[in-house]
């Protein structure tokens, strides 16, 4: 038989291309640098298609390649990869998860000591044939505050190394349990400002989503203290980086070392080359030689097992199920991962534990994957898009959030249910879901019975059980050209405290909220979006 054919169209380790040959059962081709035509043209015979961030993987290529079935990342992030269209093409897009998280930590570090001491200024005064001592007075990492902004892998790494050096860390994520933080060592700040204001060094280690673009912006590096030095070896776009010229041109910021950008190659005519006390680096965090080895050995070992035995592992867009498995659990999935991400929605950021309650018949399924795109939902928010059902349980770890799973062998009310709650500093938040047929249906917020359906913009209301209540949220909706799709309603006694469920068919103002926020009768309004 033929053995499959694999192309690496990118440069990775020679043991990780050993990896792949090193017996006869794959037929490995090597051919770097084409381009998007060519490898349209030469794809057509090959079975997975190995790259790392050079090659864009399009849905041209996609589409072309009538016996490919994997694609695989070397590497951690896939924006290179039209994922959408490899599943729509049944292409299973892996990755290789966790393999540069020390040498990007190093990196950091390596920055946070060259900003400190101005090494690449005086290394290139005195290979100019200068001597000039005094302009290039550094400042000690001893006993310095070194703030970390998003506390996952590489951050918790560098935080490991700056209090090795004596320095004192204090963090800034709303999602790290504080038990986490304790065993870290660092101090685990509730608002940014508070890190802004007090810390020496500032690192950011957070993904780039809607809520962390622009963190720092030119409010905010404002608010840190004069003299501030800040490095960025996570994500492009964490940085307003016309903001950051301005506050290093201005003195403000002391000095700043950037291994990211907004737009990569970094453009030759932008502002950040001008100045002077900027270290810039062409995003070396994961260039080193052990961590290129380990990638490339890991996305080896990966497409090995997916070709040769039909095992999936770090699958960016599919969880590790047979086909009897995933009839049995398919339309859990989805459902599970919405479950999640409306109680992301309502829980504290902060949250300690997770728990995930099956009943019913699913209970007699492997429910690993439904476990997974329930974490997937719920951390979308703290970790974005690149969260997925095959990271999601690292990235929780990560972030301290103990996560279990209970089971009724009785059915209940429902045939099959889902529940999923969580619990920050006591306090537990919980939603339920059910099927009715085929149709999922949210049936319980915090133990109450509603009926909702899981999709679009849902506004849940907690008020006081008075008369004329439904036609005064109606009516305030109505004056905002917001439509009730449906609603549900539920009270524990009459005249007690009541919840209000409503399925909208457009996202409310934050207008309409603080009026509707205004009247002493709605105790809460939140807005959720799935």
């Amino acid at each position: 038989m033929t053995p499959p054919k694999v192309l690496i169209a990118d440069s990775i380790s020679q043991r990780g291309a050993n990896e792949l040959s090193r017996d006869a059962e794959l037929d490995v081709a090597i051919k770097i640098g084409l381009t998007e035509q060519e490898l349209i043209g030469v794809i057509p015979p090959f079975s997975a298609l190995i790259v790392r961030s050079q090659t864009r993987v399009t849905a041209g290529i996609l589409d072309a390649g009538a016996k490919l079935r994997v694609v695989g990342r070397a590497g951690v992030g896939v924006d290179n990869v039209d994922v959408e269209a490899a599943t729509r093409r049944g292409v299973v897009v892996l990755n290789a998860p966790g393999g540069n998280t020390i040498s990007t930590a190093e990196h950091a570090f390596s920055l946070l000591l060259a900003v400190a001491r101005k090494i690449p200024q005086a290394d290139a005064n005195v290979r100019s044939k200068k001597w000039d001592k005094k302009h290039f007075e550094g400042v000690e990492l001893y006993n310095k505050i070194l703030g970390v902004i998003g506390m996952g892998r590489i951050g918790s790494e560098l935080s490991r190394r700056a209090i090795a050096f004596g320095m004192r860390v204090v963090v800034y994520d709303p999602y790290l349990s504080v038990t986490r933080a304790r065993s870290l060592q660092v101090e685990l700040l509730d608002e940014l400002d508070d890190l802004l204001t007090s810390a020496d060094f500032i690192s950011l280690h957070t993904p780039l989503t809607a809520e962390t673009r622009h963190i720092l912006n030119a409010e905010r590096l404002r608010k840190t203290r004069r003299g501030v030095r800040i490095i960025n070896c996570a994500r492009g776009g964490l940085i307003d980086e016309a903001a950051l010229v301005q506050a290093l041109q201005d003195g403000h910021v002391a000095g700043a070392a950037l291994d990211v950008f907004e737009v990569e190659p970094l453009p030759s005519d932008s502002s950040l080359r001008s100045v002077p006390n900027i270290v810039l680096t062409p995003h070396l965090g994961a260039s080193t030689v052990e961590a290129q080895e380990s990638v490339g050995i890991e996305i080896a070992q990966s497409i090995r097992a997916a070709l040769l035995e039909g095992t999936i592992r770090n699958a960016v867009n599919m969880p590790n199920l047979d086909a009897k498995t995933l009839a049995i659990i398919g339309p859990h999935l989805r459902f599970g991962e919405k479950l999640g991400r409306f109680l992301s929605q309502i829980a504290p950021k902060r949250a300690d534990s997770l728990n995930i309650n099956y009943s019913g018949k699913v209970n007699e399924a492997d429910t690993t994957a439904i476990t997974r795109a329930v974490l997937k939902g719920f951390l979308q928010i703290a970790g974005g898009k690149e969260i997925n059902e095959v990271n999601a349980p690292a990235f929780a770890e990560t972030l301290g959030l103990k996560v279990t799973e209970s089971r009724l062998s009785a059915p209940g009310d429902y045939t099959d249910m889902l529940e999923i709650s969580a619990v920050a500093e006591g306090k537990a938040v919980s939603v339920g879901g059910a099927f009715f047929g085929a149709t999922p249906r949210i049936v319980s917020i915090n133990s109450r019975p509603v009926e909702a359906r899981p999709h679009g913009v849902l506004l849940v209301l907690e008020n006081t059980d008075r008369p004329g209540m439904v036609g005064r949220i109606g009516t305030l909706l109505g004056d905002h050209g917001v439509n009730i799709a449906t609603m549900s309603l539920s009270r524990n006694q009459a005249g007690g405290m009541a919840l209000t469920v409503l399925n909208l068919d457009t996202a409310p103002s934050e207008e309409l909220l603080t009026e509707v926020r205004a009247s002493e009768d709605i105790h809460s309004a939140q807005v959720i979006e799935l």
